[in-house]
C-alpha cells in the first residue's frame, strides 16, 4: 500500500485564523460588561463589610455592656475604619479600604450604646470610582442601631 494516500486531518491556518477573529471579536464586546459586573461586585463588597463592622459592633456593645465605637480612619472612610471599644485601645476589628471605591459618610464616627442603639443616624454612600450612581450603595443606619442597605446613592 505504498501509493495509497490518506487524507490529512486537522484545522487549516485559514480556519484558526476565523476562529481567532471571532474569539478577538466575542472578548471586545465581552469586556465592558465584564468590568461594569466587577464594579458592582466591589461595590456589593465594600457596602457589605461595612454593614459587618456595624453589626459587630452593635452585637458587642450589648454583649460587653459597653459603648463601642465605628471609627473611620485618619484618610477618611474610603481607605478603612475601625472598631474599638469606646475609652480604650481594645480595637475589635479593623477594615481597609477597597481599591476602585468611595465611602463618604455624615459623620466621622459612630457610637453604639449597651443597649445596641446608634447615638446618631448615619448615612454612607458606597460609590465606585467611575461615579456611576446606578451602580451605588447606600448603607443607613437610624437611632435603633440597626443598618440598612439600599441601592443607589444616599
Amino acid at each position: 500500500m505504498l501509493g495509497v494516500s490518506q487524507p490529512m486531518r486537522g484545522y487549516t491556518l485559514l480556519e484558526l485564523l476565523v476562529t481567532l477573529a471571532i474569539v478577538a471579536i466575542l472578548a471586545t464586546l465581552a469586556a465592558p460588561a465584564f468590568n461594569n459586573l466587577i464594579e458592582t461586585q466591589r461595590v456589593r463588597s465594600a457596602s457589605n463589610t461595612l454593614v459587618n463592622s456595624l453589626n459587630l459592633a452593635r452585637s458587642e456593645s450589648v454583649t460587653r455592656n459597653a459603648t463601642i465605637k465605628l471609627e473611620k480612619a485618619a484618610a477618611g472612610w474610603s481607605a478603612g475604619w475601625t472598631v474599638s471599644i469606646d475609652g480604650t485601645a481594645t480595637v475589635l476589628r479593623s477594615e481597609d479600604g477597597v481599591n476602585g471605591i468611595s465611602i463618604t459618610g455624615s459623620a466621622n464616627s459612630l457610637n453604639y450604646t449597651p443597649d445596641g442603639r446608634s447615638n446618631a443616624t448615619v448615612e454612607f454612600d458606597v460609590v465606585p470610582d467611575s461615579g456611576e450612581a446606578s451602580r451605588s450603595r447606600c448603607v443607613s443606619v437610624s437611632l435603633s442601631g440597626k443598618p440598612r442597605v439600599r441601592e443607589g446613592e444616599c
